[in-house]
């Protein structure tokens, strides 16, 4: 059975995205730690960050650093946080969070939900900050 973030990528549920090539996808997160957390996901399912062939797991950490390099641009945070967690969903997903303390890197502290509009925001944000350092064409 195809994973909830495979099943985005197909288009079978909704997902906001922000970016998008042959072996990844950045889209946000319904239950963000910070406006614009983004999540950079590989097509293929694999399970446990170690496991990446090193290519991808290369790609997927250059395509992290263009998204928050994008959020710092877009939302002009103090920091870019990085969580690599793998207990959510059992498909390798790398957490980008724009974040101005530490105490936003809490999951427990994650929003419920967040409203279309709001997503729509963020990513057109993150998206118009990648076009303008030269990332999206």
């Amino acid at each position: 059975m195809a994973t909830v973030f495979t099943r985005i990528m197909q288009g079978d549920i909704p997902g906001t995205f922000v970016y998008r090539d042959p072996q990844c996808a950045a889209f946000l997160s319904i239950n963000p730690l910070a406006h614009g957390h983004t999540l950079v996901v590989p097509v293929d399912e694999i399970d446990h960050w170690v496991d990446l062939p090193s290519p991808l797991a290369t790609h997927l950490f250059e395509v992290a650093h263009r998204i928050g390099r994008a959020q710092q641009a877009a939302f002009g945070c103090e920091r870019v946080g990085l969580i690599i967690a793998g207990y959510e969903v059992p498909h390798t997903h790398l957490h980008v969070v724009p974040t101005n303390h530490m105490s936003q890197l809490d999951f427990a502290q994650a929003a419920a939900g967040v409203e279309r509009d709001q997503l729509d925001q963020a990513a057109h944000a993150i998206r118009a900050a990648l076009q303008a350092q030269g990332e999206l064409a």
